[in-house]
């Protein structure tokens, strides 16, 4: 069967229109009829202009089209912008780094094939219209150089391509305190650490949210709730959010500095001291449990090389978890809560100072990975709704704390209840971004008076307000790059601004140094 001339002219047209809808979508956030309009559009000025006719082909001679490899990084950006929401690229370059194996995106994988399938089928419809528009032979030329100077992905290339060679300042890096603690409690207290999975503030606004943030409000109303914790570039994924809450610095990737740009990372932030590091050298006992693998991120390189004792992950827990009851990152989060709460009774039991780090993962874009027991609780998951993922992990955090203190086990210790940083997209996105967003930030025990604390920080602001929150004295109330929240010191952001560290971040690369210092 041989399909005419006319009909393949239409079917390219109309895919290609459809391929700028689906991007104008997906940029902008719009509709799910964006696609639609803007292919009518688009062959509606293909009806008006011969785009594709027979009488525009002038030569027989199959020129190649100057915009397939820019088209093409434009599928990679907005697989990057439909997956993530916003493109971080330091997320992508420290993921190639430090090891991307075991990961649970299963659903990206596949939309990755999909994607890739969507671009080879339009740059195949372009080829086909440029080489039967002679017009467009001349006109696509200059647009590969729009597409070229305007897509993010090379745009955040070019900005750190320059601050790779732009170390004439080093605000930031004269702006950091290295950890250290001045004088400790004559009995240290216990430390736990929950971090959960994208478990944003945000989703405490009940107008646009409901009740799925209802649990950790009450939650907060035992201790002290830190309202105004922002996000600063390069603590915007898990590992991100983990280094600047425990070392007090945004994770800003090796780039340039690493010597092997092509082979994983040995270490991970070797040139700096963490929280880890301060409570090992005073005998803590230091563990990490997470129901994803270590592996993906650099996660165990991290914890081993900055005081841990115990790192555990779906690769050493995964045998203790009910036949068959695993996600496609790893355990559930009621599994893991049980293990974590039987690893905090033996780590009690030992009489020595302990410190427990732990991370959900229910609340994973873009749809979560509620727990069966959350399931029992809630009713039925539909399989697409984040929001009954955030309310299952409020849920299971603050009955995990509950079973804990019934126990007696959180004697003497601090308990932080934090996301790690704010979601990707997901489900709610649309509701999410329609105003300030802000991290999830609470700390309870340990003597602290219930409390709401409200001003504009971020997360390298916790390393030090947990250290003052156990008791200890951090010289000048800093660490790293933040200030105490429990102080009157002003952060950085409050006497600069987002804005002013984030264009830091983008234009010197002296603090960067001296986090990578040694690393091979």
């Amino acid at each position: 069967m041989t399909i005419s001339r006319n009909t393949r002219r239409w079917c390219a047209l109309t895919y290609i229109g459809l391929c700028i809808g689906y991007a104008i979508m997906v940029i902008w956030v719009l509709p799910w009829w964006t696609p639609l309009l803007v292919g009518a559009l688009w062959l509606a000025l293909s009806y008006r202009f011969q785009w594709g006719h027979a009488n525009q082909r002038a030569a027989r001679r199959k020129a190649w089209p100057w915009s397939l490899l820019p088209l093409m990084l434009w599928w990679v950006y907005i697989y990057l912008d439909d997956s993530f929401g916003q493109l971080d690229l330091g997320a992508v370059i420290f993921h190639l780094q430090a090891g991307i194996e075991e990961n649970g995106s299963t659903d990206r994988q596949i939309a990755g094939v999909l994607y890739t399938l969507a671009a080879i089928a339009m740059l195949v419809a372009v080829t086909w219209l440029v080489r039967a528009d002679h017009r467009w032979r001349l006109w696509e030329r200059v647009l590969s150089l729009f597409l070229l100077a305007l897509n993010p992905l090379l745009f955040g290339l070019s900005l750190r391509g320059a601050s790779a060679i732009d170390d004439d300042e080093s605000w930031l890096n004269d702006h950091y305190h290295p950890p250290q603690i001045a004088e400790a409690p004559a009995r240290p207290p216990n430390l736990i650490y929950l971090y959960m999975e994208s478990t944003e503030r945000t989703y405490s606004d009940t107008q646009r949210f409901g009740d799925v943030y209802e649990d950790l409000e009450q939650l907060g109303e035992r201790g002290v709730v830190f309202k105004g914790v922002q996000q600063l570039d390069n603590t915007g994924w898990t590992m991100a959010g983990m280094v600047a809450s425990q070392c007090g610095v945004p994770l800003m990737p090796a780039g340039l500095m690493h010597d092997n740009q092509f082979e994983p990372l040995s270490d991970v932030l070797p040139g700096v001291n963490c929280l880890g590091d301060l409570l090992h050298e005073r005998g803590y006992d230091l563990a990490y449990m997470g129901g994803a693998s270590t592996k993906f991120a650099g996660k165990s390189k991290f914890y081993n090389g900055h005081g841990f004792d115990t790192v555990l992950g779906r690769d050493e827990l995964e045998d203790q978890a009910p036949p068959g009851y695993l996600n496609d990152w790893g355990l559930y989060d009621d599994t893991l809560l049980d293990l974590a709460e039987t690893r905090i009774r033996r780590m009690h039991d030992s009489g020595e100072p302990y410190a427990f780090f732990g991370l959900t993962l229910a609340g994973h874009p873009p749809f979560g990975n509620p727990s069966r027991a959350c399931i029992e609780n809630q009713g039925p998951f539909d399989g697409t709704d984040i929001l009954y993922s955030v309310k299952c992990t409020g849920w299971l955090v603050k009955n995990f704390i509950e079973r804990l203190e019934n126990q007696g086990l959180l004697d003497n210790t601090l308990v932080v209840v934090a996301s790690d940083h704010l979601s990707m997209k997901n489900s709610a996105w649309e509701d999410l971004i329609a105003e300030e967003r802000e991290n999830t930030l609470m700390m309870l025990g340990n003597g602290l008076r219930p409390r709401v604390i409200e001003r504009p920080a971020s997360m390298v602001d916790v390393l030090p307000t947990v250290l003052e929150a156990m008791g200890y004295e951090v010289p000048a109330h800093r660490a790293g790059l933040g200030v105490s929240l429990l102080s009157n010191s002003p952060t950085l952001i409050e006497d600069y601004s987002l804005e002013e560290m984030n264009q830091r971040m983008r234009s010197e690369n002296r603090l960067q140094e001296r986090l990578w210092s040694g690393v091979n």
